[in-house]
């Protein structure tokens, strides 16, 4: 969410929201992935460049993501960040939702996401840190997250797909939002929704942290 990748791909931008995080990788003791959704993105990524007939280094040259790591994850061996399956889901044109979508797959009831776990924070360094607070089988149609912006940051982003918005709303701080030309000042408790398929980008406009959450919805087959 990020830009917030600004991979573009076939005419249109996979869903960014600033630079990412480096990327990190979790090794496995064995080649069984526990987690549904990571089993099911090791397989995904293995049929997806197949069916394309590229090979791993070809694969690598298309997303910037290493042939070993790309070998790993296939194998189940590594756990990608969600900005290395964002470079991956770009490389084949499709949001990170339909990188991971399991149309036989029986949905949990309950998704948690820990405050702790490593695996959702999306970027992290000085002057912004951005934590996913929805679980990826739902990107396909809607993103939530939580933005932290140091004074003075500004966390930019290239249009996503045709369509999108960002619902936005302050927890702590002032934020100025600018979307496709016009801005506007927003203190804490406020909220703005805003096109998110243009140019557009929050600044930290007070001399503290800022935190906000952040809304991103998609449409889909012409609806929202």
């Amino acid at each position: 969410m990020y830009a917030i990748l600004n991979f573009r791909y076939v005419g249109h931008s996979i869903r960014n929201i600033g630079e990412p995080m480096a990327t990190k990788t979790v090794p496995k003791k064995s080649v069984d992935v526990a987690d549904p959704v990571e089993r099911l993105l090791c397989g995904r990524v293995r049929e997806l460049r197949r069916k394309r007939g590229w090979t791993l280094e070809q694969l690598s040259a298309a997303c910037g993501v290493s042939r070993s790591m790309l070998s790993e994850i296939e194998r189940g061996n590594a756990n990608p960040t969600l900005a290395v399956a964002f470079r991956i889901a770009g490389a084949f044109s499709m949001s990170l939702g339909d990188l991971v979508d399991a149309p036989a797959a029986t949905p949990r009831k309950i998704d948690v996401i820990r405050a702790s776990d490593p695996a959702y924070h999306y970027r992290s360094d000085r002057s912004i840190r951005i934590r996913t607070l929805s679980p990826l089988r739902l990107e396909k149609s809607v993103e939530y997250y939580e933005v932290t912006l140091r004074a003075g940051a500004v966390l930019a982003s290239g249009p996503h797909f045709e369509g999108a918005r960002e619902l936005l709303t302050v927890q702590q701080g002032g934020v100025r939002v600018t979307s496709d030309g016009e801005s506007v000042e927003l203190a804490r408790g406020d909220s703005a929704h805003y096109r998110a398929d243009v140019a557009h980008a929050i600044r930290n406009t007070s001399a503290a942290d800022a935190v906000v959450f952040l809304v991103v919805t998609y449409e889909r087959d012409g609806r929202p």
